[in-house]
């Protein structure tokens, strides 16, 4: 069975981010990933923008507890081309990784990002990890990330058939930015 909509992974249930769960998937992403994950890229790709819409997710314990997340973002690629999505971070809480976790969240967001519509995924990761869900680097050598970046990492996966074909460029970020928040003024 393959978790989708709030379907049960193990004890974990994949669910919807809400506003409330931001501060506690920033800090299990430093926890994961560290604080060199600021730099990469990819995360330059996604500063400043809100994920795509209905494509941003956590996974939850028994408890309610966030012990995993993934988020895609709107990308285009190249000058005038396709549009995309960009996924990551892809990660679970380090004290529970290897249960599963992230393959499910990595299942719920690819139904999702094809249930929505969208015609192709790619993100920055390792080939061994990512196959198993269809993503590989076959159709990325003629498009690039802005930045440094390890070419053999961009991997692609498309959810309609052809969606990469004889597309070339450098990502860009069109997605929605993210609001400026207003500071109470303090007399």
């Amino acid at each position: 069975m393959s978790p989708s909509r709030g379907e049960i992974a193990g004890a974990v249930v994949i669910t919807a981010e809400t506003a409330a769960d931001v501060a506690t998937r920033e800090a299990l992403l430093d926890r994961a990933m560290g604080p060199k994950r600021r730099k990469k890229s990819s995360e330059k790709l996604r500063r400043g923008r809100r994920p795509s819409e209905g494509l941003a997710f956590v996974a939850r314990d028994a408890s309610g507890v966030v012990t995993g997340t993934v988020r895609l973002w709107d990308v285009v690629l190249g000058e005038g081309g396709p549009a995309a999505l960009l996924l990551g971070p892809l990660a679970v809480d380090p004290a529970i990784k290897n249960a599963g976790i992230g393959s499910a969240l990595m299942r719920h967001a690819v139904a999702e990002a094809a249930r929505l519509g969208h015609a192709a995924i790619l993100l920055v990761g390792d080939a061994p990890y990512y196959e198993r869900f269809g993503f590989t680097s076959a159709k990325t050598g003629s498009f690039a990330m802005p930045g440094p970046y390890e070419r053999h990492r961009l991997l692609a996966l498309e959810l309609t058939e052809g969606a990469l074909s004889g597309v070339q460029g450098t990502l860009k970020a069109p997605g929605r930015k993210l609001k400026a928040q207003t500071l109470p003024l303090v007399a």
